[in-house]
């Protein structure tokens, strides 16, 4: 056995196996049973019912909702447009047919949701209601996934490429220098991967039309900051900080990035973390891009800034701190061996 498989193989092998179950765990526990969860929806009525009506929504079994009273049907689709809500609910005063508006942009998956929600409601009260999309998808953006697909292609390319360099040429710079080459061209395959990136979604397939300057932007720095994040793992941990960047960007971050099931429909966890990791990050800065005139990327693009420079100064500092000594020849000493 050790003569195929030495004991630090073994020990990888393991890693890998425990990596690969928890991918499959991590994806099982997010996505077996959706279940919604304080879906944030304005609520708009006439005035003698609106109390009781977001009362009796926010006391559904299971806090299903999480109902906002608004003064009128345009303050409910100005909070829509700020993604403060997921959608509005329009009672009318005219007659037993209301209105349900959601935005597929954000996620089809939540819209789903409070139609199923809205439903049974409605029909205990004999009344019907419709169901206009403020945010349709684009054509080519099948549920509002492409935002997700892209931002997962770019998390990946970013900590690929921080593996390549460090299986060329080590995981741990020799030293500064080295590492600031290795930071610089992560940058500037950065650059490319964000062009290439909205090119092709959009160009390409028409998934993701229009936006291109800011998709340029904003998928430079998701790659940037995945791979800065994975260097500075790579360098502080060997080989084992690329299982902790695959754990991290792959095993908990896809799961909870929002793409088949948004926040709102996760479990617990996911819901907490997602928002925090490079793929929530990301699928949620392009959705706002693209169907919210690019509300709420800032926060994104912030939190991304914030892996980039931590991973690249942590990237530089144990490159100076494991940078190996040089070699002191004593006096008098010769490297060579003398034949007696």
């Amino acid at each position: 056995m050790r003569d195929g498989v030495t004991p630090r193989a073994g020990a990888l092998l393991l890693a890998v196996l425990a990596l690969q179950l928890g991918f499959i765990a991590s994806y099982f526990g997010a996505f077996h049973e959706p279940t919604p969860h304080r879906i944030p929806v304005a609520v708009t009525a006439p005035a003698p019912a609106l109390t009781e009506l977001v009362d009796r929504l926010n006391s559904l079994p299971g806090a299903p909702l999480d109902a906002r009273a608004v003064p009128s049907e345009e303050s409910a689709r100005r909070m829509i447009d700020r993604r403060e809500v997921y959608g509005a609910f329009v009672v009318s005063a005219q007659d037993a047919t209301d209105r349900l508006i959601i935005a597929s942009g954000a996620g089809a998956s939540v819209g789903q949701a409070l139609v199923q929600i809205f439903t049974p409601l409605e029909d205990q009260q004999e009344r019907a209601f419709t169901t206009e999309d403020a945010k349709p998808a684009q054509l080519g953006d099948a549920r509002g996934l492409s935002g997700f697909h892209l931002a997962l292609g770019w998390v990946v390319g970013g900590y690929l490429v921080a593996i390549a360099v460090s299986a060329s040429k080590g995981s741990r710079p020799a030293n500064p220098r080295r590492a600031l080459v290795r930071l610089g061209s992560l940058l500037a395959y950065a650059l490319l991967a964000g062009i290439g990136g909205a090119l092709v979604s959009g160009a390409a397939f028409g998934a993701i039309d229009g936006h291109l300057g800011r998709l340029w932007w904003f998928g430079a720095l998701l790659v940037f900051a995945s791979g800065c994040c994975t260097m500075a793992l790579q360098a502080a941990f060997g080989y084992v900080g690329t299982g902790l960047a695959v754990l991290l960007f792959v095993v908990l971050g896809c799961p909870s990035a929002g793409g088949a099931y948004p926040a709102p429909l996760l479990p617990p966890f996911w819901r907490a973390v997602g928002p925090w990791l490079p793929p929530g990050l990301g699928t949620e800065a392009i959705r706002g891009i693209v169907y919210f005139d690019s509300v709420g990327v800032g926060r994104s693009a912030l939190i991304l800034a914030g892996y980039a420079l931590t991973g690249a100064v942590g990237t530089l500092v144990v490159a100076r701190i494991t940078r190996p000594r040089p070699v002191v020849i004593p006096p008098n000493r010769s490297l060579v061996p003398v034949s007696r």
